[in-house]
């Protein structure tokens, strides 16, 4: 059952007429359930160099492709997707400056 409330943080990158980039966020609150991530799940992402912390359930539609989220007034990066059925599972790490 979907009873957590997560944040997708979304990055535009902009130009301007000088070519300088600008980072524009624009966030969108959504329900998902928030599980552990498994012990297989660890070991795998552990030697790929992630820090694997949570795994997030959401309805399909209500996941644009973000690569950040908000839990708990934590960031997260989200290094792995995976559609299951009408859901995706978004796996996150925490990583400093994200």
């Amino acid at each position: 059952m979907l009873h957590d409330v997560i944040t997708l943080v979304a990055l535009t990158i902009t130009k301007d007429t000088y070519g300088i980039e600008t980072s524009t966020e624009s966030q969108r609150t959504i329900f998902a359930e928030v599980e552990s991530i498994s012990q297989s799940e660890f070991f795998a992402a552990r030697d790929a160099q992630l820090q694997p912390e949570y795994r997030f359930r959401v309805f399909f539609g209500d996941y644009k492709g973000e690569e950040i989220l908000e839990y708990q007034n934590k960031r997260y990066a989200i290094y792995r997707t995976y559609r299951s059925g009408d859901y995706m599972e978004l796996y996150a790490e925490r990583k400093v400056g994200v």
